[in-house]
């Protein structure tokens, strides 16, 4: 139902269309990460779409200080978003609690996106067989979302609104209960105490783990041996 009529015939003749001969699929992290690692050309297509979270992040982390890769930002760019950040043209950025410097090329393709676009939003709405009674825009830019909340009502008659971050209404009644808050709020603020806080959980690991190695003197020379050699994988991986 998703697809159009030329990617439907594909399938008939047994084709997948979301597929081709070499495409490799990284299923878990630690295979994602090892990408890294490899250094034949290629593309790496991750997620997610901003770089917010996800495995993206890594990629990012070894690639953006590279002036011989390309970072291609697929679609839309929210305001105060990592990707945003990086299409806007910063030259340096914390990943990772580490400073990137940004020395890859850096494109988008600003007209490919998952969401409907506005045709797609007015057709979807006027397909109802009842007619909403209130319809809320609550995904995009601030002056689109009023932009086409006033076309809703000019235009095809319904009842729209743009609600801000604490809007509260009733949808038995319809009403307003509480105003939201048109102020904008800085996202690099929590995004910076969410890394604090990650890095801070990995210090009272690294305590902990100290905690344990004092815990198992005196322990078999056997069982010593092997405790230390799995620290020493744990050091190599990670110290780079």
């Amino acid at each position: 139902q998703c697809f159009d009529e030329d990617a439907i015939e594909l399938v008939r003749q047994g084709i997948n269309p979301l597929s081709f001969p070499w495409l490799k699929y990284a299923i878990s992290s630690e295979e994602s990460k090892m990408i890294n690692f490899d250094t034949n050309p290629k593309v790496i297509i991750s997620a997610s779409g901003m770089c917010e979270a996800g495995r993206i992040r890594h990629h990012l982390k070894h690639n953006l200080w590279r002036p011989e890769c390309t970072i291609l930002f697929v679609g839309y760019q929210a305001n105060g978003t990592t990707g945003r950040i990086i299409v806007d043209g910063i030259d340096e950025i914390k990943l990772f609690g580490e400073p990137i410097q940004v020395k890859a090329e850096i494109a988008q393709l600003p007209g490919s996106s998952g969401h409907a676009d506005k045709d797609g939003l007015i057709h979807w709405v006027n397909a109802f067989t009842n007619k909403p009674r209130k319809v809320f825009v609550v995904h995009g830019e601030d002056s689109v979302c009023e932009e086409f909340t006033q076309c809703l009502k000019e235009e095809y008659g319904f009842d729209a609104y743009a609600p801000y971050t604490g809007t509260s209404f009733d949808l038995i009644t319809g009403q307003m209960i509480a105003e939201g808050n048109k102020e904008k709020k800085s996202r690099r603020t929590t995004v910076n105490k969410r890394n604090k806080s990650v890095f801070d959980r990995l210090v009272a690991a690294g305590k902990r783990l100290m905690s344990v190695i004092a815990h198992n003197e005196g322990g078999a020379n056997k069982d010593l041996a092997k405790f230390t050699d799995q620290i020493n994988s744990l050091c190599d991986k990670w110290d780079r």
